[in-house]
């Protein structure tokens, strides 16, 4: 079971989170390509998925997010970013995530380390699949541009 405590704090400190994301980015050397493209739109699509994470969570399959990570992968393979620099990105702010909320766990007793357990495996599921549906729309756009060649 998630946590709605758990998923509150990130919801209501996602500036900081992104933040955090945005300065990992830009201090990975094998990140050149995405840095001014992390750092001008990421905040807005970040906010969106952080500032509902629950709702996305509870949605499950939702067709809609799949859209949007879908147009992601397209709008990166637009901007020239490499596929692995965009995968990476939504990993460092899955991993900045985790690491906020194990910051922010005050109460370190069983059941709190059993629910961030649970939320850790819950999160890493969901980005699995925003990254899948990121990768299948840059893989779009790559078969699309190929076919225009």
């Amino acid at each position: 079971m998630l946590s709605s405590k758990l998923v509150h704090l990130i919801e209501s400190h996602w500036d900081q989170i992104m933040a955090r994301a945005i300065d990992q980015v830009r201090r990975e050397p094998d990140m050149v390509h995405i840095r001014d493209h992390f750092k001008a739109d990421a905040p807005e699509w970040a906010e969106d998925l952080l500032q509902h994470l629950g709702h996305w969570l509870l949605a499950g399959n939702n067709l809609e997010l799949a859209r949007k990570y879908e147009v992601l992968g397209l709008v990166r393979f637009d901007e020239d970013v490499p596929l692995h620099e965009s995968v990476r990105s939504l990993f460092i702010l899955r991993e900045k995530m985790l690491d906020y909320v194990e910051e922010h766990l005050l109460d370190k007793n069983t059941v709190s380390l059993y629910a961030e357990e649970e939320f850790d495996r819950q999160l890493v599921r969901f980005f699995d699949l925003l990254t899948v549906h990121m990768v299948r729309g840059y893989e779009k756009a790559l078969r699309s541009d190929m076919t225009v060649r």
